[in-house]
């Protein structure tokens, strides 16, 4: 499961939002608890997409990268990533699938005609077959 604060929910969902009609996208940060990832900090990134960020995202490496070293810096680590998914579900699409990391949080956020919808989050299982969704915590 993974924990994070209505403030950070609602970053989150007005990123998608600002991004809209492209996807919004950025990395979660923070520590484990037991069975909780505990999201401390949220980045907001660039979407590094340039030839379909209507429905795709990427995070360049070099941002990511950057972020990982920051976040180390100050003992925490990344927990996962989040992006909206415009005028669709806030469920992972087969290019979704074919790009995560078992372990990590995918949060999607649905944001239709530049409102936010529903959010859920997603954890990729370890034979990479599907996702399932991860139970979030507010607070």
């Amino acid at each position: 499961m993974i924990r994070l604060t209505i403030e950070q929910l609602e970053a989150i969902k007005r990123h998608g939002e600002r991004a809209y009609p492209e996807e919004g996208c950025g990395v979660l940060l923070g520590h484990v608890d037991g069975e909780t990832k505990i999201v401390e900090e949220i980045r907001p990134t660039p979407n590094a997409r340039r030839d379909s960020p209507r429905d795709r995202y990427a995070i360049a490496p070099t941002e990511l990268l950057r972020l990982e070293r920051e976040a180390r810096a100050r003992g925490r680590e990344v927990l996962g990533f989040f992006h909206s998914h415009p005028d669709a579900e806030a469920r992972p699409s087969s290019y979704d699938l074919e790009h995560a990391w078992p372990w990590y949080s995918y949060l999607i956020v649905s944001v239709k005609r530049a409102a936010s919808e529903s959010v859920h989050s997603w954890v990729l299982r370890e034979d990479r077959s599907r996702f399932e969704q991860e139970e979030i915590l507010i607070g």
